[in-house]
């Protein structure tokens, strides 16, 4: 019941709506305070955010940023959900990945996730980082395989894996009708990561076997990680993955399953990150997109796409690998409210090597918190209704579908990937965001931005690399990669000489008047491992040389207001100079100050400037 003033009218009743260009002249305004001279529409432009694939995050929806209808949850187009109570019938799967090749701590292990709200195990199997094929059994001990679903990822040894899952459900008395999950037939996704020209028979062959027989199983999973992680863009994930998705429909519909049973044997994997809209609107346009694909195909009432999330392993980080714990929270939130079947949290230390139990805690007990503490998942589709996120849903989506098409006119996905394109393409993008990351456009917190260099690594045992050995295939990228290969020159320096390279923070003034210029120079030099040595507080040119020399470093930086280094920073810097700096910068835009080499600033190239530090200090 809604409790009206006792006159009758509703509190707002006395203010007029407010019109877009009464906003506009607001921003107008404000953005004059900072010196910008827009208006109009450029008044809006300033304030919005330049997305990848051409897409633009604007402040300001409203009614009339028009989106397709997106239909009702479980009914075609799919976008509101694949099911029509959507997670809000319990939340989704809670799947936990496990890569262990010693079948008793992976017993250990999975026994202890699925008495802690694992619901559902993905099981790395054969080749150099999964468990024996022939000891799957005895890793799945005590395990109840009519209630747990069973994911598999034997890229190398499929056949004989699928054969003694299979096998172990008929001896431990599983009905064919109770089995549940997906045998992980991935062809394709294995070309991408390997280069070895993909192989659809024995993927065909399963999804057969498993349409006749074993109707709670999928035989095949279309893997977008590999697309991902090469460095993709979100429409480049879902374009590829609609591309993959259609060449499996293609080989099975050829070799004679209906479209429908085809479609049946498919489930999607999909990354999730920080940016939580944007995996939202993924997983949304994701679901729109195939739902067009099986319209095409004639049948439109199969388009239900199931949906695995995987935390993104690009954006987890080797140093202060705590953070990663906030971004898979945030990608896990993204991916539940998008409207995943099932989601895996990739460990906080997965970077690093084998994740300990603590870790392994941590990662389910995340989605465990959304669901039952958050209860996130007793709302189907929460963010259904947003201008934003409907506005960029549709935006992605017809960004993904114009990928497609792309991929479609070169052949289709095998011949895409034979051909180079797709590397290219992926190669692409990945080269104009590590420009961002470069510059810090991207920051990446506790590495790029606020790194602690003397903070004491976290050790793992090392995790083997099932593709170590391929011949080709599509790069593996992460955002931290220049950052730590930087680090790695700091902590070899360490290790050779008993101290980290450093730099002298050469304040000038009151801290009033440096602080801001400090913090900026601290946190730049500690992103490439370089130790700063801000003692004394505050110095001048009489004082910069003696200084300089009992700091023990080789660089230097000024910190100080534009007004101060008009006043002093020539005369520091050439002291400086004197006391043997062999570099000296400045924090600030370039100016003309004598002896002054560099200068370092928001936006500036920090990679390029922290190689160039230690390339001087030589620090190999």
């Amino acid at each position: 019941m809604t409790v009206q003033p006792a006159d009758g009218l509703s509190p707002a009743a006395a203010f007029p709506d407010p019109s877009h260009d009464q906003w506009q002249r607001l921003v107008e305004g404000v953005l004059r305070k900072s010196g910008k001279e827009v208006s109009g529409s450029a008044a809006e432009e300033a304030l919005s955010t330049t997305l990848e694939d051409g897409l633009t995050t604007r402040p300001l929806y409203t009614a009339n940023d028009i989106s397709p209808d997106t239909g009702f949850p479980g009914f075609a187009p799919f976008t509101r959900g694949s099911r029509a109570e959507g997670n809000a019938a319990g939340g989704w799967d809670v799947r936990q990945r496990h890569a262990l090749t010693d079948p008793a701590r992976l017993n250990e292990a999975v026994l202890g996730d699925l008495e802690n709200g694992v619901t559902s195990l993905w099981l790395a199997v054969g080749g150099p980082a999964g468990v024996p094929v022939d000891a799957l059994g005895r890793a799945l001990e005590g395990v109840y395989l009519d209630l747990a679903p069973i994911v598999l990822d034997a890229p190398a040894d499929l056949d004989a894996a699928a054969t003694e899952l299979l096998r172990l459900y008929g001896e431990r008395g599983v009905a064919k009708g109770e089995a549940r999950g997906t045998l992980g037939a991935d062809p394709l996704g294995h070309e991408a990561r390997t280069g070895i020209e993909a192989d659809l028979t024995a993927a065909v062959r399963w999804a057969k076997v498993c349409g006749a027989e074993y109707p709670g199983l999928r035989a095949i999973a279309v893997d977008a990680l590999p697309y991902h992680e090469a460095g993709g863009s979100a429409a480049e994930e879902l374009g590829l993955s609609l591309a993959t998705g259609v060449a499996y429909l293609r080989a099975l519909t050829g070799a004679g399953m209906s479209v429908e049973a085809a479609c049946g044997q498919l489930e999607f994997r999909y990354a999730a990150t920080a940016d939580q809209f944007l995996t939202i609107a993924k997983l949304r346009a994701a679901r729109r997109l195939w739902a067009r694909v099986a319209e095409a195909s004639g049948a439109p009432t199969a388009g239900a796409q199931r949906q695995h999330a995987v935390t993104s392993p690009v954006m987890m980080t080797r140093r202060d690998p705590w953070v990663n714990m906030l971004r898979t929270t945030l990608a896990t939130l993204g991916a539940g409210v998008g409207g995943a079947d099932a989601v895996t949290v990739l460990p906080f230390d997965h970077a690093l090597g084998l994740p300990d139990a603590f870790a392994r805690r941590i990662a389910r007990n995340t989605s465990t918190i959304l669901i039952e503490e958050s209860h996130l998942a007793r709302v189907i589709d929460p963010a259904g209704g947003s201008w934003y996120v409907e506005r960029l849903t549709d935006e992605l989506a017809a960004a993904a579908w114009s990928f497609f098409q792309e991929t479609e006119r070169a052949g289709g996905l095998p011949a895409a990937l034979r051909s180079g394109m797709v590397a290219e393409r992926l190669a692409a993008t990945w080269a104009a965001r590590s420009a961002k990351l470069a510059r810090r456009k991207e920051p990446v917190t506790g590495v790029s931005e606020f790194p602690l260099p003397s903070e004491r690594p976290v050790e793992r045992d090392p995790a083997p690399d099932p593709y170590a050995d391929a011949p080709g295939g599509l790069p593996r990228v992460r955002r931290d990669e220049a950052f730590e290969a930087l680090r790695a020159r700091s902590d070899a320096h360490l290790a050779a000489t008993g101290a980290r390279p450093k730099v002298f923070i050469a304040a000038l003034g009151p801290a009033a008047a440096h602080t801001a210029r400090v913090s900026f120079a601290v946190n730049l030099f500690g992103a490439g491992g370089i130790e700063a040595v801000h003692e004394p507080v505050s110095v001048d040119a009489e004082t910069a040389a003696g200084a300089f020399t009992a700091s023990g470093a080789g660089v230097a930086c000024l910190c100080s207001s534009d007004a101060l280094y008009a006043e002093q920073a020539a005369g520091v810097a050439g002291a400086l100079k004197s006391a043997g700096a062999a570099r000296v910068f400045l924090a600030g835009r370039p100016g003309e100050y004598a002896d002054v080499d560099a200068y370092v600033f928001a936006g500036c190239d920090a990679v390029a400037v922290l190689t160039s530090v230690l390339d001087r200090m030589g620090v190999a």
